[in-house]
């Protein structure tokens, strides 16, 4: 059974080692980064919206947002949803 053990350890703790050196890719720095860096850094990494610029378009980013205080209760403020909305469409929009 330890040999069973030690490959498991080898190929899933490896991997988690090699993630520990990895940087975050920063937001933008523009009007309304600080708006999400607020609002988003709290629940879940920044790298979110480079990673799916290039599926979500507007009414995706709208979503995303909806679900994160409809769902799992995101203490998110209109007035920083709709900032938060523009700020990843204009920035991290499909095809921008």
């Amino acid at each position: 059974m330890k040999p069973v053990f030690l490959a498991l350890f080898l190929i899933f703790g490896s991997g988690r080692i090699a993630l520990a050196d990895e940087q975050p890719v920063p937001l933008k720095n523009v009007p309304g980064h600080e708006v999400v860096e607020n609002n988003c850094a709290a629940c879940h990494s920044l790298d979110y919206p480079r990673t799916n610029s290039v599926f979500l378009n507007r009414a995706g980013w709208q979503a995303e947002v909806d679900k994160m205080i409809k769902v799992f209760g995101a203490d998110i403020a209109p007035q920083d949803a709709s900032a938060i909305v523009d700020y990843l469409t204009k920035n991290y929009g499909a095809g921008s």
